[in-house]
């Protein structure tokens, strides 16, 4: 074995161990969700260290969701997230687009502004929002759950920055065919740069998933809670739960789909920010 080979099975090495190490949490919290509550209430290690749900039980899941309003929570999320990620996306590629290839007046001053977004808190706009959105009686609404998100300045810079980076020359050869701006943009731009758009996509998603604060100051009726904030209204503190096995069910459900996204399309995002990088 040559020493290039030995110092990349050290590093694969190390960073499993890393990795290992940093899913034994979620291990393990899995397994307290799939053992029975009386087990819980006497010790969290019983076997392997707690890692392996012995005995195993779906009790906790099924007393989970057999709280009504769970699926409608479930349902929710994901009508916010899916709205969110949709409007982000088209807000930012035409946004990105106009700040990286069109020319207009203000657009020295206008794109700095929106960056300035990211040096501005969100929970300093909180007060002004929720007064904005009770006097248009959009409180415990989708839209007023996705529409005060829709400002990413960071989608914007992302999609700006992987404009530039495309050659303009493509651009040249397709208004020689007689293409139109609409046409480059939707039949050349946004195919080249799938890979942004992706994972743009998916950070868009995880954030409308796992919000907490903006739901919790809007949504006052429980049947347009998100999962989030379902989830923590029937575990208001530690003492108050019906068990440990109930509360790490609830931290499984609401983590379960965020992960399987990831899974699903880790490689685009690993290719994009890959791409936005050597840029």
């Amino acid at each position: 074995m040559s020493r290039h080979q030995r110092t990349y099975w050290i590093i694969v090495a190390a960073l499993g161990v890393l990795a290992l190490a940093w899913s034994i949490p979620t291990i393990w919290m899995t397994s307290l969700s799939l053992q029975p509550n009386a087990l819980l209430a006497r010790t969290t290690s019983n076997t392997a260290w707690g890692l392996i749900p012995i005995p195993f039980t779906w009790d906790n899941f099924i007393r989970l969701f057999s709280l009504g309003l769970t699926p409608r929570w479930f349902l929710n999320s994901f009508i916010v997230a899916v709205g969110m990620t949709a409007l982000v996306l088209f807000l930012s590629t035409t946004a990105g687009y106009a700040f990286a290839r069109i020319p207009f007046k203000g657009k020295r001053i206008v794109y700095p502004l929106v960056l300035a977004g990211l040096m501005v808190p969100e929970q300093v706009v909180f007060i002004p929002l929720y007064t904005m959105f009770a006097d248009w009686g959009l409180l415990n609404t989708h839209i007023g759950l996705i529409i005060p998100r829709l400002a990413v300045p960071l989608g914007v810079f992302l999609m700006t920055q992987f404009f530039l980076g495309i050659p303009r020359e493509l651009e040249e050869a397709a208004e020689l065919d007689g293409a139109g701006r609409f046409t480059i943009f939707t039949r050349i731009m946004l195919p080249l740069s799938l890979p942004a758009i992706t994972t743009l996509a998916i950070l868009t998603f995880l954030y409308a998933w796992n919000d907490f604060l903006w739901p919790l100051v809007s949504a006052q009726r429980q049947e347009m809670f998100t999962i989030t904030v379902g989830l923590a209204s029937i575990q208001e503190n530690f003492a108050m739960t019906e068990g440990l096995g109930r509360l790490m069910a609830s931290g499984v459900i609401a983590s379960v789909p965020v992960v399987a996204l990831f899974i699903v399309f880790q490689r685009f995002v690993v290719r994009g920010i890959a791409l936005g990088t050597a840029k």
